[in-house]
């Protein structure tokens, strides 16, 4: 796959103006093989998942070390020739300085956006004091600027990932990052549409990323794009389900030695020739 300087800008450019209007979704691939099947689906962008990732080396999300997700992310840069979004956690440093050193890194891997959440990773203190996070921002946007690359900072606000749903504190936190440089801003766990309406009017003009990890929000995109809401994702929720297929096709077997779990197995010759292509 063609990863030269001007394709790779060309790619950012395109995931710029994606941003500009409408809505899209934006799923999340775990390795190559997903990342070409979604793009051969028609989709215009893909973002990477720190879960989905994580569950394929054998960790828990938010354990895979830096130089392992670097790499991982060059991959699923050189799988396809659409732009790609980096889950890049909370920057991997506890420090501005970390934050600023590691997403010059990331920029160099060659993707198009990249999220820095608001997670600590500390179960007693789950979200870092908002000057701090702030900071944290601004030394990522600092990183992007002197890259002299046109790549889009999204700022994450993790208030209901981490057990503390308060709406009214996710958007102070969204709005204060959209000041410190966001381009996008995303508050993943929202579940209404008074919620998801909320906050795409609290931070307006700047777009609104919205996670749908299940299908029991009962949204479509179309439900979504008419609330305002710029770009969809799935973060892990693909990934969970492949495991699911797994699950359930093995459970025959290790219960009761019976094979009848791979009925649904998608086909050898077809995967053979999706990817022999």
């Amino acid at each position: 796959m063609n990863t030269r300087p001007g394709t790779i800008r060309a790619r950012r450019e395109a995931f710029a103006r994606l941003h500009e209007a409408g809505c899209f979704a934006i799923p999340n691939p775990w390795d190559p093989g997903s990342a070409r099947w979604l793009a051969a689906a028609g989709f215009k962008a893909l973002a990477s998942t720190s879960s989905g990732f994580a569950w394929s080396q054998g960790l828990p999300d938010g354990r895979v070390p830096l130089p392992q997700v670097l790499e991982h992310l060059r991959a699923l840069v050189a799988a396809t020739g659409l732009p790609l979004n980096a889950d890049f956690e909370n920057g991997f440093a506890g420090d501005p300085e970390g934050v600023a050193r590691n997403v010059s890194a990331a920029i160099a891997t060659g993707v198009a956006g990249l999220s820095i959440e608001d997670s600590t990773g500390d179960s007693e203190r789950p979200l870092f004091a908002l000057s701090e996070a702030v900071q944290r921002l601004r030394a990522a946007r600092a990183a992007i600027d002197a890259s002299g690359e046109r790549v889009l900072l999204i700022g994450r606000a993790e208030n209901f990932f981490v057990g503390r749903p308060d709406l009214a504190d996710t958007i102070t936190r969204l709005r204060a990052y959209a000041e410190a440089g966001a381009d996008c801003l995303y508050a993943p766990g929202l579940a209404t549409r008074e919620q998801i309406a909320a906050v795409v009017a609290a931070v307006a003009p700047k777009p609104v990323n919205v996670l749908v990890g299940h299908a029991g929000m009962g949204l479509a995109m179309a439900d979504l794009a008419a609330l305002g809401v710029r770009r969809v994702s799935v973060g892990g929720a693909l990934a969970r389900a492949a495991w699911g297929g797994f699950m359930r096709a093995l459970r025959p077997l290790a219960e009761e030695g019976r094979f009848d779990g791979l009925a649904e197995a998608a086909s050898g010759q077809e995967l053979n020739r999706f990817f022999g292509v």
